[in-house]
């Protein structure tokens, strides 16, 4: 499912304008991505948890070369279902 069928999805769901619900996604994924950059954590009951995690910077090989790289350290977003989400599936 990509974003504009989440869309239609929600604005079906609960007879909001597509453009009230297109505001509505862009409004999580902003909150949620400026949580998790202030360092934060947002939990949903029932569904799951974002949360930022620290990748140390590690040794890699170039697959077309087999030359040896270097991966800098990152900060990657995790997400781990809930368990009513993990029941489900």
């Amino acid at each position: 499912m990509n974003k504009a069928e989440l869309i239609n999805k929600i604005s079906d769901d609960t007879g909001i304008t597509k453009t009230q619900a297109n505001a509505a996604i862009d409004s999580f994924t902003d909150a949620v991505s400026k949580t998790l950059k202030s360092g934060g954590k947002v939990t949903l009951v029932g569904f799951g948890t974002f949360t930022l995690s620290k990748r140390k910077a590690r040794k890699g090989r170039n697959p077309k070369t087999g030359e040896e790289i270097s991966i800098k350290a990152r900060k990657v977003a995790r997400f781990k279902a809930g368990k009513e989400l993990a029941a489900k599936l």
